[in-house]
């Protein structure tokens, strides 16, 4: 059979059933922005790693960089901060 005369939703089952790569991915259950509870405060976006633990102290867990470019996880009591590099690119909320 040639792909030409594939249906557009044969072609999606048939892509939907391609292997997935061996990448494994950490699940948070987090609220989005718009949950944040009023008496929340969070990092700004584009902190550095020091002005967030000037602001909220050690972090209570941190998880090594990884990737390209080098993401790092600081965890603290009800939120939790990612970094490129050494600036922050989100914060989330626990729920």
């Amino acid at each position: 059979m040639r792909l030409m005369q594939l249906t557009p939703l044969a072609l999606v089952a048939m892509l939907g059933l391609a292997p997935v790569s061996g990448t494994q991915a950490d699940v948070m259950n987090m609220k989005s922005v718009g949950d944040v509870p009023a008496d929340v405060q969070l990092p700004s976006r584009a902190s550095t790693m020091e002005q967030v633990k000037s602001q909220f102290g050690e972090p209570g867990n941190t998880m090594p960089a990884v990737g390209d470019p080098p993401i790092t996880r600081w965890d603290y009591g009800n939120f939790t901060v990612f970094f490129e590099y050494n600036r922050v690119i989100d914060s989330v909320v626990h729920p």
